[in-house]
């Protein structure tokens, strides 16, 4: 028992056992409440409030939104508003006491700029928020699952989380263009995915692989790398194909880590969508109005079907249904291919299921199964900076040989393909553009820049069109 607890109890006891105390009924009469109803009130109370204790509180922050979560004994029932001059939010908590020390928390990076909390109305508990900004709040409730018990979950949405963070590509990469590529760390914050041994959660080991891989793809010619998410917080299985959309993603790497509720499977998988996943998605597609109205990138470079009919939709969407599924068997294949040389593989083929993840009608997406965290030895091996690098090396590895056979039409890598053919190597001048950005971008001088267009001053023009020499 806590010592809030055991002295609340002592004075509640201290009060209940002090000499009889007067009141007036209704009619006004003077009577004595007797000290054995007394004690039997003061004790099932404090009984009842040490049972709705708030035991830990969590601060999240997201590019989404900014998320808090109370931890609880049992459910209660809560009130949310807000107060200005200053900017407060005001989190009100029926029958609870607070156990967690809210001076802790680490509110780098929220709206918060301090929280704190006090009893109120013998039982309750208020916790009150200093903002920095305003905040539009949403508060629900959870009930227990897996390792988590009652919860009350209050998110904070400000005006620039409200809008979706796309990273915009390179206006100079849209002529010749990098291969987008989504790398999705699975699970995140209150999600912790498959718990290992020693605590190792699923949720912080694909993590740090995808920020391996991240690092990798960066670093590579002719790649623009996008992590779905960057920290520990949880995002939608539709929001995260959403935004490798929004991105104008060319490859899609879901990153994970298996479990089986023995310790003996072991080994990596690859998973693409499967054939009844890929027919269901279809039909959804075309049911849903704000899918149809979206680009169908994989078929002509662009297509709205918010315009067709049904059979003319479905066509073209299993077209590229179609395309992108054996796109991502391939690719898959080349993945799995590397992954055994640095780890046991589960499956030597690449397996299909239903994942909602990998279900872009025009992005090659692959779920990524790294190995068993339910393994102790795997588990082991997974938590080690030489193991991560060495899973991610081989993910960029397969990934890159499969897309340097089929490079994306306009891309660099395409050009490269062909061997850098002068046709493709001319760049129109937008506003914004510098003789020296463009060099940086083509890998080239500003002086052969300048040599290979006649060109005496660094002068340029909107709408000039410049040949870009080869790159040495």
């Amino acid at each position: 028992m806590s010592g809030k607890v055991e002295r609340r109890i002592r004075g509640g006891l201290l009060r209940l056992l002090s000499p009889p105390r007067l009141f007036r009924d209704r009619r006004g009469l003077t009577r004595i409440l007797p000290l054995s109803i007394s004690l039997s009130i003061g004790l099932f109370a404090s009984g009842a409030w040490a049972a709705n204790t708030i035991d830990s509180v969590r601060v999240r922050p997201s590019p989404e939104r900014t998320r808090i979560v109370f931890d609880l004994g049992s459910p209660v029932e809560h009130q949310v508003f807000a107060l200005a001059g200053p900017r407060r939010l005001v989190i009100d908590i029926a029958g609870a006491v607070m156990e967690s020390d809210l001076a802790t928390l680490d509110l780098k990076g929220t709206p918060i700029l301090a929280m704190r909390s006090a009893a109120r109305n013998a039982g309750d508990v208020r916790v009150v928020l200093d903002l920095g900004s305003q905040v539009k709040p949403r508060s629900f409730v959870l009930q227990p699952i897996m390792q988590y018990g009652d919860r009350l979950v209050v998110d904070l949405y400000t005006q620039a989380q409200q809008e979706p963070v796309v990273q915009q590509a390179d206006r100079i990469a849209g002529q010749m263009r990098d291969v987008v590529v989504a790398i999705d760390a699975g699970h995140g914050g209150d999600d912790p995915g498959a718990v290992g041994a020693r605590k190792v959660f699923e949720k912080d080991v694909v993590l740090a692989i995808a920020k391996r891989l991240h690092t990798l793809f960066a670093d590579a010619t002719g790649y623009q790398p996008v992590l779905i998410r960057n920290g520990d917080y949880y995002v939608g299985l539709r929001k995260r194909t959403a935004l490798a959309r929004a991105n104008s993603a060319d490859l899609f790497l879901s990153i994970h880590a298996d479990a089986f509720k023995t310790p003996d499977a072991r080994g990596a998988s690859v998973y693409a969508i499967s054939n009844e996943g890929a027919t269901s998605e279809t039909a959804r597609w075309l049911a849903e109005k704000e899918n149809r109205a979206d680009l169908i990138g994989g078929v002509g470079g662009g297509v709205s079907l918010d315009d067709m009919d049904d059979l003319l939709a479905g066509v073209l969407l299993d077209l590229s249904m179609t395309a992108s599924l054996s796109a991502s068997l391939e690719m898959g294949a080349d993945v799995l291919r590397e992954l055994g040389r640095v780890n046991k593989l589960h499956k030597k083929q690449v397996e299909q299921a239903g994942f909602a993840v990998l279900k872009s009608p025009d992005v090659p997406s692959l779920l990524i199964e790294t190995g068993y965290i339910s393994n102790p030895r795997e588990a082991a091996a997974l938590v080690t900076r030489s193991h991560q690098q060495a899973m991610a090396k081989a993910i960029f590895k397969g990934v890159t040989r499969f897309m340097r056979r089929n490079p994306p039409a306009g891309s660099y890598l395409a050009w490269k393909k062909r061997g850098g053919v002068e046709e493709l190597q001319t760049y129109i001048i937008e506003r914004g553009d510098t003789l020296s950005k463009i060099a940086s971008k083509y890998q080239v001088s500003a002086e052969e820049l300048k040599r290979t267009n006649g060109l005496r001053t660094d002068r340029i023009l909107v709408g000039q069109t410049l040949k870009i020499p080869g790159s040495s």
